[in-house]
């Protein structure tokens, strides 16, 4: 599906938003047990062909927790994972079909890192049946189901952490806090930056034949049930829009996250408008590989940068992934700058204070536990506890779904229109040189290969609507398939 086709398929959803009563049944009555203090927290993994594993060995190191139950759609993941368990004499129930697994009373928790097209569905239905949740970033697929999550988190009391682990790290609350303090002066722009190296995913002739230990029809769910159109069903979902949202939505989130917590940004950007494009190879992904994203908040503006491709040319090869750019010391980080200096913030748990003259002012690193932490929250049952409580986790992906509609909106424009219009924003213009250089390095011609020049977009921030794209409004949604709908009323 390329982008023209994601549009237009896209328009149908605007009919489910515009009918007035249309919503879903909620799947049951939430069932819950109140755990007391010394009470064996019991635990599902949902989804652990990848980062899922860092879920279960997190709980597994957990005192008072217990994984009771796994689920996942491959057989061969779900049985490999399994073993293990049985190995060390902890048999575990399995499941392949997630609402089997959600009817089941003696679970309290899910966990979840399914590919980004099931999280809110999953947690909205876990929610649902009285369970706790701890989902992956991005928390949602689009922007709309994002809201969902967080209303029936809150209609029925659930604890549903997002995994933004960089919140419960005490080195850059510290930092954060440092930040607000004023200590170098006024925040002046945030800019989040995704400098990963990201290769081809190679390029089908025709639908790619499903393994058989893989229950297709349920890893679509929510999605269409469409041929696979590309040479891996893994991973590489995260490179087209009708299961991913890019590098924006992947790794992006972390630090798109990070970028609005130093702002004090509590809800959507007002205004936001992307450029980019999908760069130096022709392959089945139609994600972006090279974007950066403005938001204009009234503080100071964040924005985010994604490059997948190397320093240059010359390293497309086996040493791609060991030569990439990198910006005030950062790749895949953030940098504040400020009136009296700059803090890079190159991991999740570190950062690094300069003054004006770049010299190193201050230093901080700590990590902590993210899970221990939504542990925590389940005892306590406040929300409060939670360092990122569902709706952080919601806003923040929402930033990168808002990014992406503006690029999925926009048209093709050579350099020189693209400078005209950016003539009157300093900063928007300075990212777009760096980016344009990058891409000339890389042996892209922009003038022959143009960039998208995404659409100028206005957001009412209560209803969390655009004001001035009725398109824009379909794809802060989607059509979802019958009998994996995210429910308009949860």
């Amino acid at each position: 599906m390329n982008r023209r086709q994601f549009l237009a398929s896209s328009s149908v959803a605007a009919a489910a938003l515009a009918l007035p009563g249309c919503a879903t049944a909620t799947r049951s009555t939430p069932r819950s047990r109140v755990i007391g203090p010394n009470d064996t927290i019991r635990v599902a993994v949902v989804g652990f062909n990848g980062r899922g594993k860092d879920h279960i060995a997190g709980f597994l190191r957990l005192p008072g927790v217990k994984i009771v139950a796994l689920c996942d759609v491959d057989r061969k993941v779900l049985d490999a994972e399994a073993k293990k368990f049985a190995d060390r004499g902890e048999p575990v129930a399995t499941y392949t079909d997630v609402r089997k697994l959600l009817e089941q009373d003696d679970i309290d928790c899910i966990s979840t890192a399914t590919p980004n097209h099931w999280h809110a569905l999953l947690s909205v239905w876990a929610c649902q049946a009285g369970k706790d949740v701890y989902v992956e970033k991005p928390v949602s697929h689009n922007a709309w189901e994002g809201r969902q999550i967080v209303k029936a988190a809150r209609k029925y009391g659930r604890i549903v952490q997002t995994g933004t682990q960089s919140r419960s790290n005490p080195g850059l609350r510290e930092a954060v806090d440092w930040i607000h303090a004023g200590n170098l002066g006024q925040v002046t722009l945030a800019r989040g930056l995704c400098y990963k190296p990201r290769q081809s995913i190679g390029r089908v002739s025709g639908p790619t034949q499903v393994p058989e230990h893989i229950d297709y029809d349920l890893w679509c769910g929510p999605a269409p049930l469409s041929p696979l159109m590309r040479e891996k069903l893994h991973y590489d979902w995260h490179w087209q829009f009708v299961t991913g949202n890019g590098d924006l939505g992947n790794q992006g989130i972390h630090q798109m996250d990070i970028a609005r917590w130093v702002l004090r940004e509590n809800t959507l950007s007002p205004t936001v408008f992307s450029i980019g494009g999908r760069f130096a190879y022709e392959d089945d992904g139609n994600t972006p590989n090279s974007q950066y994203v403005f938001h204009q908040y009234r503080r100071a503006p964040l924005i985010f940068e994604v490059r997948g491709l190397p320093k240059s040319r010359e390293f497309q090869n086996n040493t791609w992934g060991k030569n990439m750019p990198d910006y005030k010391g950062a790749q895949v980080g953030v940098v504040i700058d400020c009136e009296g200096g700059h803090v890079s913030i190159p991991t999740y748990d570190s950062a690094i204070a300069y003054d004006r003259q770049g010299k190193e002012i201050r230093r901080w690193k700590q990590g902590a536990d993210h899970y221990a932490n939504f542990i925590a929250a389940v005892r306590s049952r406040k929300s409060s506890d939670l360092t990122a409580d569902i709706e952080e986790g919601h806003l923040s992906s929402a930033l990168c779904h808002t990014g992406n509609v503006s690029y999925l909106l926009g048209e093709k424009l050579r350099p020189e229109a693209i400078r005209e219009r950016l003539r009157d924003n300093p900063a928007a213009a300075e990212t777009f040189e760096r980016l344009a250089d990058h891409l000339i390095a890389n042996g892209v011609d922009l003038a022959a290969t143009p960039a998208i020049y995404g659409a100028h977009l206005n957001m009412d921030t209560r209803t969390e609507r655009f004001t001035n794209s009725r398109q824009g409004n379909i794809l802060l949604t989607r059509e979802y398939r019958k009998g994996f709908e995210v429910p308009s009323r949860v």
